[in-house]
């Protein structure tokens, strides 16, 4: 009598390689999907921050409303920061902190960013929208956009 034969068969191994095999395809496509969101994250978190701060900025500086409303889409400028980072004016003038503004906004979300400020006097409220390229994740709705307001 044959005894029963113990273990693995080469077909067995074979597809448990493959089941493993998938499985960590899949994780590797999960990996890469993620740090396309972290990234998108963080600069939307950026652009918050950003505008936030000008926000805030106007808000302190109220008289030179009309100088901070100068800041849009057309006139923003695209260059690339010094290597050094933003420079802080000598005097903190609107036209300085605009300035160093907007070249945070261009070292934090790329040449290709702008912001526009508008102001509406009827309900006194600011309103500061920064778009930026977001070429990781261009299918999501308002990819690259976010837009802060407040009341002075």
């Amino acid at each position: 009598m044959r005894r029963a034969a113990g273990g693995f068969s080469m077909i067995e191994v074979l597809m448990a390689l493959l089941v493993l095999g998938v499985g960590l395809l899949g994780l590797a496509l999960l990996q890469t999907v993620n740090l396309r969101y972290t990234k998108s994250a963080q600069q939307r978190t950026q652009a918050i921050n950003l505008a936030t701060e000008l926000l805030d900025t106007i808000r302190a500086n109220r008289s030179e409303l009309d100088a901070y409303t100068a800041i849009t889409t057309a006139s923003f400028p695209a260059t690339v920061p010094q290597p050094g980072g933003c420079a802080m004016g000598a005097a903190l003038t609107s036209a300085n902190n605009i300035a160093r503004w907007r070249c945070e906004v261009n070292e934090a979300l790329g040449p290709a960013a702008t912001a526009n400020v508008v102001y509406t006097a009827a309900t006194n409220v600011v309103s500061v929208q920064v778009t930026w390229s977001e070429s990781t994740l261009p299918t999501l709705l308002n990819a690259g956009t976010i837009r802060l307001e407040t009341q002075i």
